[in-house]
């Protein structure tokens, strides 16, 4: 796994600066907000928050945000444009102890940056108070299987699939040339996953629409909540 985070910390150092330009519009939806409300004075923890643009959001609501993201690169961005909310650079596979928080948020491709989804899930359960909600805002898994409306990979094949540069975002300057591991994970896995290390699991709803611009009958993202009981 080391080998794995290592390189990924690599290949997103390289481009955050760069793809910040791209995402600046990044964010929660109005739906997905709703489900957290009242944000006004709690403690969130944002977690693969990336340059922090939900952050900056989640701090608009009154929250205490705290984010971490494996890449110091996307930290010191974050820290400069968000100087409302704390930045940690660390691996979500072991979170370090940061106290006790209301809310854990993550969303929007973070998914197949996550080797191991026990210890991404462990992480979460001990960083919430009980009582505590989990927000998982993601890209569905059947949307990523898909080529317009054609079905081209294996729903079950949880490999780590290795490449080097960016298809769904553009890099101004030079390519990027720093390898990168992803690994994708049905929904049954990401569900069952929460469920055993501990949170309950309160709402699945699977929504269309997706950047890959699929069929609206097709699902292209989903909203999960939880909490700790």
């Amino acid at each position: 796994m080391s080998d794995f985070v290592e390189s990924n910390r690599r290949a997103w150092n390289e481009v955050h600066a760069r793809r910040r330009e791209t995402f600046a519009w990044r964010g929660l939806s109005e739906q997905a907000l709703a489900r957290l409300e009242p944000l006004a004075g709690a403690r969130v923890l944002h977690l693969q928050c990336a340059t922090g643009e939900t952050s900056k959001q989640l701090a608009g609501r009154g929250a205490h945000v705290t984010g971490v993201d494996l890449s110091d690169e996307a930290i010191s961005i974050a820290r400069k444009a968000v100087p409302e909310a704390e930045f940690v650079a660390a691996d979500v596979h072991a979170l370090p102890d940061l106290g006790e928080f209301d809310v854990v948020v993550t969303e929007s491709g973070v998914l197949v940056w996550v080797y191991d989804l026990e210890p991404w899930a462990a992480g979460i359960v001990r960083a919430l108070r009980a009582g505590g909600r989990f927000l998982l805002a993601e890209e569905h898994p059947v949307a990523m299987c898909l080529d317009g409306d054609r079905w081209v990979e294996n729903y079950f094949d949880e490999s780590v699939f290795t490449d080097t540069g960016w298809d769904h975002f553009e890099l101004t300057g030079a390519p990027a040339v720093e390898v990168k591991h992803e690994r994708f994970w049905r929904l049954g896995k990401i569900v069952t996953t929460l469920a055993r290390a501990g949170l309950r699991i309160e709402e699945l709803d699977e929504q269309p629409g997706s950047w890959r611009g699929e069929d609206p009958r097709i699902p292209g993202k989903f909203l999960l909540l939880a909490s700790k009981t």
